[in-house]
């Protein structure tokens, strides 16, 4: 059997060579993850930048997808489905690396915020949070916010969490409510037609007008023309039409990152051994155990020179938005 893979996955290269002789296996980029390359492939391991449909797998003799990511926006469910081919992605596998990094991102703003004397608010008991999105990310962003006492409410209308129930209507679409009265607001839904733009203009026109908007879901989840126009403060981690990000919204952003939120080696290393699962599970393979193999790390929240973490990842993609993608690829996973 041969396995196609994302080659900037990690643990995937080393553990399978090591492990399962037998298999053959083809590292690729994303951008040489074709229909060419993967005519002949039985299993697919991708990360977000591949687009998993038709126009990919059509004539392949492909049996399983998986997606080394929580969410699976790129990945044509219904084609595969009615195709016979499985998929999987990794839901909760890199939740603690966002929880982790939005902790960080408001931390750095309001000192940042300090700093530049826009406010005199710190990250405290006196302020509000509000989580829309309540499930393996959301739930730890909640738990962390707990636990620096500050007001935490939830938004979740899949859940009917934060929303009015209707006997005759069900659940009452997302409106924002009580969460447009909170000082920051952060999203962690996935990306769907039920989602798309779900931070929007009506709900930023509800908001106060100093709330901090966070995004570190997916692009799309936030309009981000409408959080221009709003005025609001943001940090983003996600940007609709990924790599190639707005550079004025780039501009405005208070703090900026290039789609690393869950960039963890834990992270990482989780949906690198749930792909591995699903791969021993479908082809009858042993099993391998991922925590036998090590990854070069950097210390988690690196200081560069005395200046913040995210601080200098912002100021290195502003420097060069075009650079989105490079310096993605080029991010050294975090660790403790």
């Amino acid at each position: 059997m041969t396995i196609i893979f994302d080659k900037h996955i990690p643990f995937l290269l080393e553990a399978i060579q090591n492990e399962w002789p037998q298999v053959e296996i083809c590292p690729l980029t994303p951008e040489e993850i074709d229909a060419d390359a993967v005519r002949n492939a039985d299993v697919l391991v991708v990360r977000t930048r591949t687009k998993v449909n038709e126009t990919l797998l059509a004539g392949s003799r492909v049996q399983l997808v998986c997606t080394a990511t929580i969410g699976f926006d790129h990945i044509d469910t219904a084609y595969c489905d009615s195709h016979g081919i499985r998929w999987m992605s990794c839901p909760g596998c890199n939740a603690q690396a966002v929880c982790d990094y939005i902790e960080e991102a408001i931390e750095e703003y309001f000192q940042l915020s300090i700093r530049r004397q826009q406010i005199g608010r710190t990250f405290n008991f006196q302020l509000s949070i509000g989580v829309v999105g309540v499930g393996h990310v959301g739930s730890l962003v909640a738990q962390m916010a707990e636990r620096r006492g500050l007001k935490v409410l939830l938004n979740d209308p899949p859940k009917g969490i934060g929303v009015s129930l209707d006997a005759s209507e069900g659940i009452e679409p997302f409106s924002g409510g009580e969460i447009a009265d909170c000082d920051i607001i952060t999203f962690h839904v996935p990306l769907d037609k039920s989602t798309h733009h779900l931070c929007n203009e009506a709900f930023l026109n509800k908001c106060k007008p100093d709330a901090l908007i966070i995004n570190a879901a997916r692009g799309g989840v936030v309009d981000e023309q409408a959080l221009l126009r709003s005025g609001h403060p943001f940090i983003l981690d996600t940007w609709e039409n990924e790599p190639n990000i707005n550079p004025e919204v780039l501009s405005k952003a208070q703090l900026a990152s290039m789609h690393i939120a869950g960039y963890s080696v834990e992270g990482k290393r989780n949906a690198s051994q749930m792909c591995l699962d699903a791969i021993a599970e479908q082809f009858g393979l042993p099993p391998i155990d991922i925590s036998l193999y090590r990854y070069t790390v950097i210390p988690l929240y690196r200081k560069n020179n005395s200046e913040p973490w995210l601080a200098a990842i912002t100021k290195q993609l502003k420097a060069d938005p075009t650079a989105f993608e490079a310096l993605r690829k080029a991010y050294p996973l975090r660790g403790v």
